[in-house]
């Protein structure tokens, strides 16, 4: 139930989250602190009982019953250390942004702020490879957002980042992919314990590869550090809970979660240690050549990831103690710094070492916070930091990988925890202590508010609590590293462990660390040596544009307004798939039995005679009545194969498109352009071998399957499972409903698009000029011109529509069904249509945009019906006793198909309205709302 419940209330904050920050503007961050902190007490209270081994606490609802997936939630040691960080770390990130952004709304940042907390917490509760899946994403969306709140500057590196985190996802979706097929189930807690990670390495390796990507990243290992700094373009808040608890923390827990499973591969191992070492020298070494303090606290966090990372993969049980360890210290002392250079930020105006120093007379409790934090990332006893690093140390000493790592690890790990001694002191001592830089003529600096400095305060002050009672945490971390390893793990925490190589290791890294800074200068001149010019970003941007460069290379051949371009790729690709088969296929003579029937002639040859035609005619009016009647006749072809569906959704839809199709036409020159001869010659080399490949093909092909499993199982069992007949209506409604959703959405879009386009680009004007009053015979009265179809449109209009109506209710159980009545609704308004006598007339003025929402909405609700039923889309049935006796029964799907009808006629409306009628309010277009383009070729007899 807990779990439930948090992940249900952090929903209702960041959805309310919006709205309090619209009245409360900055001052929201503190009802947010204090609702993320009562979770954090939710959360804190259930930890007792499992330190003293009691189960993890489990919870599940139904998602996706048929496929297995579930909302399945677990709550071990493991997940519950970093569900206290990401909550408690963020309610203190909330109260401290209630005092750091100067007054105004800040709905975006609070907003995203909660869903960044709800992400995270997700995914360090989801037991289901698909749900932790999707969390993870939601982080990658979710920082993208913030960092780009910052403003245009920050849009490169949202874009940066959102691209190269979500590299990392897509490896995770692979890996979620290939376990899922291989165990068959998506419980992380089973998957974990399969045999199948020691019984075939080679999956196991590939495997550990893809979330060895997705781990690097999100947690920014190198060679992908560079993301990290790049997103200090995000506020101080954003950094501060990006590097503490959220954002790069994903990777270290996805790390840790799958402990148990390549603890013994030697792949997972040798790269986590090898790429977690160098990442820690190489972020070590570049935050001590920076002079801003938010980018040297950047690339400080890629150092100490490399850290966690490297002893996660010794993948011992001291191991993953060390990592629990380091990363609830982490969390403490970044999350400091960090808020530390926002009060510097705040109360100096700037970040630089170059013009910051003496501070600490003016902001000694900055001073001394600042101080805490960094001598705990610099592993500095009492404080927690030294007693994480020295755990980390001991590790790294008795990895049981290669003979080689041992030695290697206690070398980079020493060299990388000196530099880290370094670029602490330069960042505290450059900062509070060092020469004051600033222009003695300015303001001097004032210390800042109690409300801003409580956050800070309280995370610094854990930090030497912590280590100064570091036994305590014993149980907590005993119990983490345990679920991250499935093995027995004693956690002997202590300050004092008497002389061993672990402490020799932290007296040579600070030792190391006080020659540095001698050395240096403190990093000064460190910094102003040049080193190569490689940076991560430019590398990117060079990957990216090149990759942009070969997707235009690739599309430039179909990338044109000319169809005859786009047709000649898939016709060349016919004509080369038909010749290949030719020769290499399976030898296949004509079909054993017949393939067709006297009748079937006759469509054919109104096919082939109207094709033919519509090739060589001139007039474009001709044309698509040729076209029109190919589409007739096979949709008489198919009522006599018995498609009886198909063929009423054919007919419909030529009667509508040669509608819509003449619309458009008479905006245009009545005839084609003189096509040159070359070109006609290469058009026809191309078309005639595709359509004689094609025909071939469906001939050579005609009885040649059974049919499949899937056709025999959907008429076999049709009816027990929709309760409807026609099986080509339950398989959009009922077996593929979210297909047809998709479908329709696109379909809407279109609608809208047709709006869009056509106005922004002032294509609403019809060709032609008003009439002259000497135009007086019945070809230009329209009045006496429409009086037949005005007749027959009085009775045909509603019996179409009570015709569409009864296709709509009969289609789950005989021909018909949403698509095919919308479309003969359709019908009878461009029937209304094209018997109106004039432009003002023929306007159907129904709010058609409103009618295609509706379709798409009515859709989307009998969707979210389907969870009554434990499943999105899935139809609800109903037995309903009738007042004359008998039963009818209801299906949700008819709700469904009722959106589809709305979806249809609200674009046929939309295509009528936009492109059959003038722009303007008058019935016809005045000359001077008539492009001029368009008036010439009217002048000209339009051959252009």
């Amino acid at each position: 139930m807990l779990l439930l419940l948090l992940l249900a209330l952090l929903t209702v904050i960041t959805v309310f989250s919006f709205v309090i920050a619209r009245f409360a503007g900055r001052a929201t961050g503190w009802p947010l602190a204090a609702m993320l902190a009562l979770l954090t007490l939710l959360v804190l209270v259930r930890g007792p009982d499992l330190w003293n081994g009691g189960p993890a606490l489990e919870a599940s609802v139904p998602w996706m019953p048929s496929l297995g997936v579930g909302l399945n939630l677990r709550m071990d040691g493991l997940a519950w250390l970093f569900c206290v960080l990401v909550l408690g770390v963020g309610a203190l990130v909330m109260a401290y942004s209630a005092r750091y952004f100067p007054p105004g709304r800040r709905t975006g940042f609070y907003t995203l702020m909660s869903a960044f907390a709800l992400a995270m917490t997700g995914l360090v509760l989801a037991d289901d490879l698909v749900l932790l899946f999707v969390f993870w994403e939601l982080t990658t969306i979710c920082s993208f957002y913030l960092i780009g709140l910052s403003g245009p500057a920050a849009a490169r590196p949202a874009v940066r980042t959102f691209l190269l985190t979500a590299l990392g996802g897509l490896a995770l979706l692979a890996a979620v992919v290939l376990l899922w097929v291989r165990t068959g189930t998506t419980r992380i807690s089973v998957i974990l314990d399969d045999p199948t990670w020691t019984q075939d390495t080679g999956f196991a390796t590939l495997v550990a590869a893809l979330v060895v990507v997705a781990v690097f990243t999100k947690s920014a290992q190198f060679p992908f550090h560079y993301w990290l700094p790049d997103a200090m373009a995000a506020s101080t808040p954003v950094s501060a809970y990006l590097h503490a608890a959220a954002m790069v923390k994903a990777g270290v827990y996805l790390a840790m979660r799958f402990s148990p499973a390549f603890a013994d591969n030697a792949f997972w191992g040798t790269t986590l240690i090898v790429f977690g070492l160098t990442t820690a020298l190489i972020g070590a070494l570049f935050a001590l050549r920076r002079h801003d303090l938010k980018e040297l606290t950047a690339y400080s966090t890629v150092s100490q990831l490399g850290f966690l990372i490297a002893v996660i993969g010794v993948g011992t049980p001291q191991a993953l103690i060390a990592a629990a360890a380091h990363t609830l210290a982490h969390a403490l002392f970044k999350v400091t710094l960090f808020m530390a250079v926002g009060v510097i930020d705040n109360r100096t105006g700037t970040r630089d070492l170059r013009r910051l120093g003496g501070l600490a007379r003016t902001m000694p409790v900055t001073a001394a916070v600042t101080a805490l934090a960094a001598l705990s990332m610099a592993g500095v006893p009492p404080l927690l930091g030294f007693v994480s690093k020295e755990n980390v140390f001991e590790a790294l000493l008795h990895t049981t990988h290669q003979p080689w790592i041992g030695p290697f690890a206690a070398i980079a790990a020493v060299l990388a925890a000196a530099l880290t001694v370094a670029y602490s002191f330069r960042f505290v001592y450059g900062t509070f202590w060092g020469a004051q830089r600033r222009d003695p003529a300015t303001e001097r600096p004032r210390e800042a508010g109690a409300l801003l400095l409580f956050a800070p305060v309280v995370t610094a002050s854990a930090g030497l609590i912590l280590g100064l009672s570091v036994p305590l945490l014993d149980p907590m971390i005993e119990r983490a590293a345990a679920d991250a390893t499935h093995a027995d793990a004693e956690a002997h925490l202590a300050l004092w462990h008497g002389l061993n190589p672990a402490l020799g290791m932290s007296a040579l890294a600070l030792i190391l660390g006080a020659l540095l800074i001698r050395v240096s200068s403190a990093g000064e001149r460190l910094a102003e040596r040049r080193f190569p010019p490689v940076r991560g970003t430019a590398v990117f941007e060079r990957i990216h544009s090149v990759v942009i460069a070969l997707g235009v290379r690739v599309g430039d051949p179909t990338r044109t307004d000319a169809p005859t371009r786009h047709l000649a790729v898939p016709f060349v690709l016919i004509i080369v798939f038909a010749s290949v088969m030719a020769v290499v296929g399976p030898g296949h003579g004509p079909p054993a039995g017949p393939t067709s029937r006297a009748l079937d002639w006759l469509p054919l040859v109104l096919i082939t005679a109207a094709v033919l035609t519509a090739v060589v005619t001139r007039s474009r009016m001709a044309a698509l009545a040729l076209i029109g009647l190919s589409g007739f006749a096979t949709a008489v072809w198919f009522v006599f194969l018995g498609a009886i569906d198909v063929a009423l959704t054919q007919l419909l839809v030529e009667i509508l498109t040669v509608v819509v199709a003449v619309l458009v036409l008479r905006r245009l020159p009545t005839e084609f352009h003189r096509a040159r001869p070359s070109r006609a010659v290469a058009t026809a080399a191309i078309a005639i071998p595709a359509g004689v490949a094609a025909g071939a093909g469906a001939y050579f092909l005609t009885g040649r399957r059974e049919p499949s499993a899937v056709s025999e199982h959907l008429l076999e069992n049709a009816v027990q499972d929709t309760g409807g007949t026609n099986v080509v209506n339950t398989v959009l409604v009922d077996y593929r409903a979210l297909d047809t959703l998709g479908e329709l959405t696109v379909l809407g879009v279109a609608g809208l698009i047709i709006i869009a386009v056509l106005h922004s680009a002032g294509l609403t004007a019809m060709g032609g000029t008003r009439p002259s009053a000497s135009h007086t015979n019945p070809i230009w009265d329209a009045d006496d011109n429409t009086v037949i179809m005005r007749t027959v449109a009085r009775v045909l209009i509603p019996l179409l529509m009570v015709w569409s109506v009864y296709l709509l209710m009969r289609g789950h159980n005989a021909p018909g069904g949403g698509f095919i009545a919308g479309l003969v609704g359709g019908s009878a308004f461009a029937l209304a249509y094209l018997s109106a006598s004039s432009a003002s007339v023929a306007r159907i003025r129904l709010a058609y945009p409103a009618i295609i929402a509706a379709g798409i909405l009515v859709a989307l609700v009998c969707g979210l019906l389907g969870f009554a039923d434990g499943s999105f889309l899935r139809p609800l049935h109903a037995d309903i006793a009738l007042p004359w006796g008998g039963h009818y029964h209801f299906t949700t799907a008819l709700v469904f198909d009722v959106g589809v009808y709305l979806t249809v006629v609200g674009v046929m409306l939309t295509a009528l309205n936009q492109l059959g009628l003038p722009k303007g309010p008058g019935p016809e277009a005045d000359e001077q709302d008539v492009p001029e383009s368009i008036r010439h070729e009217s002048a000209t007899g339009g051959t252009r």
